[in-house]
This record gives structure tokens, sequence and C-alpha cells, in this order.
């Protein structure tokens, strides 16, 4: 439990979501998010608590905690949409309502990098970039939201101004000095309302904001995504050394949609291709003397993705469960090795049962659930259970995410 214990510490700032308030349009308390989704390089390393994330887009910089046992490993990823930023994230919310409908979807370009190390203390590096293409609620579009609230609290201001001053007339013309402390005490409350309405105006605000994601948590939304991992052996240092050629290096692309049911259920569904080569070790016999010789040859292959996840529960917690299913374009090792390796002489045939790769348990069932500790914070965690292709039951691998919204 220590790992969490640090992570927690290091989230206790953005726990808070005390800001000051001084324009006139609350573009800084809109809900830009339903949900605080996973990074897309972590979501291709597979080190998410459920494969199948749900599809969403963020609008701040964020940073990914993520771990498979309590080692203090250095598994992060960064997070951020630079398109956003640059046009949108420092400009009034009215520029990105009045934006055409393509810019807005371009807006939602994100790109994300990120490292961890592995089982095998394997360095794995990668990057990653996603993108929104539909979205059934668009929280910085409800213009309705915040109606009446500026119009409120200005004529609030006005009036508590004009009270002050009708008050400070008092103070400075009474000729009775018991009614100073008296009127004293009354400026003090105007004041104090004065001081607080930045706060009362933001509480209001966030409160509109709460109850337009609870009612939304669960909106259709659909993502498509690419990116690159590369794995990298590592010394007893952690210098890296000799980059890998296995699943584990390789080309991905995917399209991730969740369609709400009701006001409760969430389904979310993932379609992938990763495109990876993987080096080969195995024998080859010479026909004329029988002999036989080890070789190594680069053999190309394909992994398909194919899963549902089910998702109970509000926009604060849910519970989920997924089934992840993974197939490769070549059932075996030899048939990939023929199409990429062709011997020199026909004296010389592979030895088909030496061939061997990476193996691949295709059934993935995993529970879980998340908890969104605050606005910019959320802890996602999963118990992954692995049977082969005769589902026979493999390991089982609890894993642990940490998501923080740099606000």
């Amino acid at each position: 439990m220590k790992k969490l214990f640090y992570i927690t510490l290091i989230c206790i700032p953005f726990l808070s979501t005390a800001q000051i308030v001084d324009e006139a349009v609350p573009s800084k308390f809109s809900p830009k998010e339903f949900t605080i989704p996973a990074a897309p390089v972590f979501d291709m390393m597979g080190v998410t608590p459920s494969f199948i994330n749900r599809a969403s887009d963020i609008k701040d910089f964020k940073v990914d905690w993520s771990f498979k046992s309590w080692k203090l490993n250095p598994n992060i990823a960064i997070e951020a949409q630079p398109i956003w930023e640059i046009a949108y994230g420092k400009k009034d919310i009215a520029k990105y309502q009045a934006a055409s409908t393509f810019m807005r979807k371009l807006s939602t370009l994100d790109i994300s990098v990120g490292t961890v190390q592995d089982e095998t203390n394997d360095r794995r590096l990668g990057i990653a970039l996603k993108m929104n293409i539909y979205k059934q609620k668009d929280p910085l579009l409800a213009k309705n939201l915040y109606a009446g609230i500026a119009d409120k609290y200005a004529k609030e201001k006005k009036q508590l101004e004009e009270q002050l001053q009708l008050l400070q007339h008092r103070l400075d013309t009474t000729t009775n000095i018991l009614e100073k402390p008296l009127i004293k005490m009354q400026m003090n409350n105007v004041e104090q309302l004065l001081f607080n309405q930045a706060n009362r105006r933001r509480d209001e605000i966030n409160q509109r904001a709460k109850i337009f994601i609870s009612e939304n948590w669960n909106a259709s939304s659909v993502d498509v995504a690419v990116g690159k991992i590369f794995s990298y052996q590592t010394d007893s240092a952690g210098t890296l050394t000799s980059l890998r050629l296995n699943r584990n290096t390789g080309f991905g692309a995917w399209i991730n949609g969740s369609w709400g049911l009701g006001k409760s259920w969430l389904l979310s569904g993932l379609a992938r291709a990763t495109l990876y080569d993987e080096q080969l070790s195995f024998l080859v016999k010479d026909i004329n003397n029988n002999t036989t010789s080890a070789t190594t040859a680069i053999a190309n292959n394909q992994i398909y993705s194919l899963g549902a996840n089910f998702r109970y529960g509000s926009a604060l917690f849910n519970f989920f469960a997924e089934f992840m299913y993974e197939f490769k374009q070549t059932k075996t090792a030899a048939e990939a090795l023929d199409k990429t390796f062709k011997t020199q002489s026909s004296n010389l045939q592979v030895v088909a049962s030496s061939v061997k790769w990476t193996g691949l348990t295709p059934n993935n069932i995993t529970i879980g659930g998340e908890w969104r500790m605050s606005r910019s914070v959320i802890l996602n965690y999963g118990m992954r259970c692995i049977f082969d292709k005769d589902w026979k039951f493999t390991t089982f691998v609890p894993v642990a995410t940490i998501s923080c919204l740099m606000r």
C-alpha cells in the first residue's frame, strides 16, 4: 500500500477545487469532461485496469501512474491536447462555442507519452495520438447551464456596493457615538458578503456542473487512436541496451466507443490491430549431411483485439466487467516464418518444431471499477483473469492507476 499512499500525497494539491472567479463567463468552471480517461499510450500498453476504456476527452494536462505491484517503478504517462491549449484553452468559452464542427473535433486531438517497466525489467516507451470523432453531449456547449448566474451576482454586487456607500455616509454624518459600533458591524457584514461573492458564485457554478455531469456521465462517445511502443532490454543500472522485437514493440491503431444505456449503464467496445516484428530463433537442417544449425530471422505478425465492457454506477463511482479476445493473423510461428524467411540453399529446411515465439493468451476477463476522488483525480482498479485458448485459467493480474488533471 505504500505506493498508493505516495501517489495520493502527490495528488493532494489537485483535490482542492478552490479557485478565484473574476470573469463574466464561467469558462474555467465549465464541466469539460465526464470522466478522466486513461492515457491512450497506457491503453495500448495494456497497463490500465480495463482493456476497454471509456471514450472521452480531456481539456487539461494530465499525468497517470500505473502499477501492477507495490514496487515504486516510474510507470508514468503525460497527456495533453495541444490544439485546445493553443486555440481555446486561454480564451473565452464563447470562441469554442462559435467554432466550426471540424475545429471543435480537431481540438480533441490528444497526445500522450509514457514509460513503464514490465515484469522482466524491460523498459517500455511509447507515444499515442487520439481524437474524438463523435460526442453525444459536449459539456462546453451547454450554453444554458449557467443561465442567470452572471446577472444575479452582478445585481447583488451593485446592491451591496450601494448599501456600503449608504452605511459609510451614515457613519460619517452621525452625531450619535453609540450608533457607530452598530454601523461598523453592518459594514463589516456587507464587506464580508462582497468578499465571499466569488466563492459563492464558484460554488453555484460547480454545483450546476456537478448536476450536469451526474446526469450525463454515460453519454455516448467514439474515439480513434494510433500509437507506437518500443521495448528495451536494460542492464542492472537501468540503462537501455537493445531493442526487443516482440509484441511489446509495435504499431497499433484502434477505435473505442461508448454507448449510454439508461441512466446507470454504459457499454464500451474496442477494436484494435497491432502490427509488430518478432525475432525468432530456430534450427535449420541440412538435408545432405543431416546436420542442424541455429539461426535467427524476423517474422511479421499482427494481433487483433476485440472486446466489450459493461459499467454500472454513476459519475462518482462505478463498477465494470469486461471480456477481451485477442488472436494472431498467423496461427503458428512456422507459418509466419515461411512468409519472411527464405533459405539460400535448396538443401536447407527449417525445423518447424524448433520455431517458437511469444505466446498469446487470447481470453481475458476483468472486473473492477473507478472512484472519482475529486474534479481532478480519479482512481481506477481492476482484477484481470487470463485464460488460454481452451479456457484454462492461467493467471490473474491486479492493476491500478491514478490520474490527475493539472487544473
